[in-house]
């Protein structure tokens, strides 16, 4: 007779407070379907306390709050054969170590980018209208301009710094307005800007010629703090910045003396550095700044998204398909 094909085994393991809405009942029973859990979900901080558990694990399912893959975690878990990530970068769990062992990672990138390249649309038209800028003007006065002159979403200028998953997803949506979308990437290829329905420019051209710049470029070393006194000067009258990235892509201090001699300029801060800005930051007090804590990243139930993608995978792992998101090292180094 032949022998039972054995299930893999899976641990989940992530922060408690966003393990329902990531993993929601629905995607936990078709999980446990498909493999053999081992035990409940844990915190990193209760692995760490027991990390024996890991020695019949294969599959490690894991998101916000996953334990870092360095060696001692490798030593524990000599069975693993797949890490999948309900969650955008896996470039802080990952080593050196973890790369040799050649163990598949998947992350759900593509999924987390959904709502932030819709918080970015809604953005970017409301820039485009200057929007904050007129409100604030009409606040002030208690009168309404008459006809006032802005851009709008007819033949005007969207530059996008970045052409990641949640670039190439905002230059999607804008692709339906008649706009012209222009891009700074300096890995992506024509071919890549092409498909993506961008042209691509230098950075100081598409800082001096658009009416909104959206910032979707990851935090390297060589991108920290780009976005400084020289790039934001030259926007345009009325323009509008916008970052759901990283916060220190911006230098903080350059952009906040700017801000307060261009009343014109407006900037959506979703990430800021550090998080939230400290107590005395002028980014709290200069009115043409407008602050929101990564409303643009997965809330509720759009963290589904991300569970059900890992959910895809481990199908595909299961019947041994192809991954459709697995990271290979290089990429993951350019993931915000």
């Amino acid at each position: 007779m032949n022998e039972p094909v054995r299930r893999p085994t899976a641990l989940l393991v992530m922060e408690e407070e966003r393990r329902a809405d990531v993993y929601p009942h629905e995607v936990l029973a078709e999980v446990e379907r498909l493999v053999h859990l081992q035990g409940p979900p844990l915190t990193r901080q209760q692995l760490d306390e027991d990390p024996g558990v890991l020695r019949q694990v294969d599959v490690l399912l894991t998101g916000w709050g996953a334990p870092v893959l360095d060696a001692a975690f490798l030593s524990h878990a000599p069975r693993l054969r797949a890490v999948l990530v309900a969650a955008g970068s896996v470039r802080h769990l990952t080593t050196p170590e973890f790369w040799a062992r050649g163990v598949p990672i998947v992350s759900a990138a593509a999924a987390n980018a959904v709502p932030v390249a819709e918080f970015t649309l809604a953005q970017v038209l409301l820039g485009l209208k200057q929007v904050h800028r007129i409100a604030r003007e009409v606040a002030s006065s208690r009168r309404f301009p008459h006809n006032p002159q802005v851009p709008g979403a007819y033949r005007s200028r969207v530059g996008l710094l970045g052409l990641g998953h949640i670039g190439r997803l905002v230059a999607a949506h804008l692709g339906r307005f008649d706009i012209e979308v222009l891009a700074t990437d300096p890995v992506a290829s024509p071919e890549a800007a092409r498909q993506a329905g961008v042209r691509l420019v230098g950075i100081e051209e598409l800082f001096a010629t658009c009416h909104v710049v959206s910032l979707h470029a990851p935090l390297l070393p060589e991108t920290r703090g780009t976005i400084g006194a020289r790039l934001l000067s030259s926007l345009g009258p009325g323009a509008t910045l916008i970052n759901t990235a990283r916060g220190a892509l911006i230098d903080e201090a350059a952009a906040a003396q700017v801000l307060h001699a261009r009343p014109d300029l407006t900037a959506v801060l979703d990430v800021t550095h550090p998080e939230p800005p400290a107590h005395d930051s002028p980014l709290f007090t200069l009115p043409n700044v407008v602050l929101t804590p990564h409303l643009g990243g997965a809330l509720g139930a759009e963290r589904h998204r991300l569970g059900e993608l890992v959910l895809d995978e481990l199908r595909r792992f299961i019947h041994d398909q192809p991954l459709q998101h697995v990271i290979d090292p290089a990429r993951a180094a350019s993931l915000a």
